[in-house]
């Protein structure tokens, strides 16, 4: 959304800026220069400096501006394209994971389990239409969301209560905080809580629930517990129970305080796939300015513990990602 944001912003201003420069042209007043008006097209403002020298007629017969703008308005349109694609082609992700033999509580059946991470207000349609068939066509038995639904830099709540709307209708939505929810934490968020919660989402910060999912011999429970970001990661007194142990937190790099626990699956998201994934070497920069992050997707392996770590849908501090898409994970219990 920022890229978005900031293409309309620039095409405008080179939009107006033409327009202006002719004006002055015209009645022979102090006029913005040339390097000005070139500048604003490289920068992205092709299309507005093209649609501005075609609507006013204005330097369309300068050599620099000719050649210059069309190109770079080619440039800037394959660039769009390849960023759309790049930051708006959903992709599911999916993993099997084989309960532990003394785990009774799963049925012959199992289940499915999606997780979301890292919304970051991206827009997926109306209402989020694009995401929620991408989830509906898991089937899953239960949808965990594992923080940043909302942008701290650029808050749009009701993109997120579009998502939150649609998911309670497919399956149970089991919620926790990440850091941008830590920072927007006041009247707002706490009414963007209490929405979420009306709509039956279970806000999961510090708390621990059992979850029945299914019916008569396919029955399964499960405990789910939630760590909030920067909160202190409990026991939950479940250590000595066999039913399979779900934690949903946010940060991949406490791997070592969520094997404490005893927990059996851990989600977490934050990294966003490294923003840019290298072949070869991995995802370049996390959101806390990490260079190739040792733990920025997949799944991973802890004594007992599973982790598995969302590339997570949206963008925090670089707008674009490559070779990374927003994914959406699926993953199957079985027995």
């Amino acid at each position: 959304m920022i890229l978005v944001i900031y293409l309309i912003a620039i095409n405008l201003l080179a939009l107006f800026m033409y327009g202006i420069d002719k004006r002055k042209a015209k009645n022979e007043k102090y006029r913005i220069s040339e390097m000005a008006l070139i500048t604003v097209a490289v920068l992205g403002g092709a299309i507005g400096a093209f649609l501005g020298m075609k609507i006013f007629h204005h330097k369309t017969r300068k050599k620099k501006f000719y050649i210059t703008v069309p190109l770079f308005l080619i440039l800037w349109c394959v660039f769009i394209v390849f960023c759309l694609y790049q930051n708006y082609h959903l992709v599911t992700t999916e993993y099997s994971y084989e309960v532990r033999e003394d785990c009774e509580s799963i049925s012959d059946s199992g289940l499915t389990i999606v997780q979301i991470s890292d919304l970051h207000n991206q827009f997926f349609g109306f209402k989020q239409e694009r995401l929620l068939k991408r989830i509906e066509k898991c089937n899953p038995d239960i949808i965990i969301v594992t923080g940043d639904v909302v942008d701290g830099a650029h808050t749009c709540y009701p993109l997120a209560y579009n998502f939150f709307e649609g998911a309670v209708k497919i399956a149970p939505v089991y919620y926790v905080t990440g850091n941008h929810e830590v920072s927007l934490y006041g009247d707002r968020f706490d009414k963007f809580i209490k929405d979420i919660d009306e709509l039956g989402v279970h806000f999961m910060d510090g708390l621990m629930e059992e979850c029945e999912i299914g019916k008569g011999d396919k029955k399964s429970s499960i405990l789910i517990a939630g760590a909030a970001d920067n909160s202190n990661v409990s026991d939950y007194g479940w250590s000595d129970d066999k039913r399979l142990k779900v934690l949903l937190s946010h940060e991949p790099v406490r791997y070592e305080e969520y094997e404490t626990t005893g927990a059996d699956l851990v989600f977490v998201g934050d990294i966003h796939g490294g923003q840019i994934i290298i072949p070869g070497k991995g995802g370049l920069l996390s959101p806390e300015i990490e260079f190739f992050p040792e733990l920025y997707m997949g799944e991973h392996t802890f004594g007992d513990m599973t982790m598995y770590i969302s590339r997570g849908l949206g963008n925090s501090v670089l707008p674009v990602r490559v070779n990374n898409y927003p994914e959406v994970v699926k993953v199957e219990v079985k027995r």
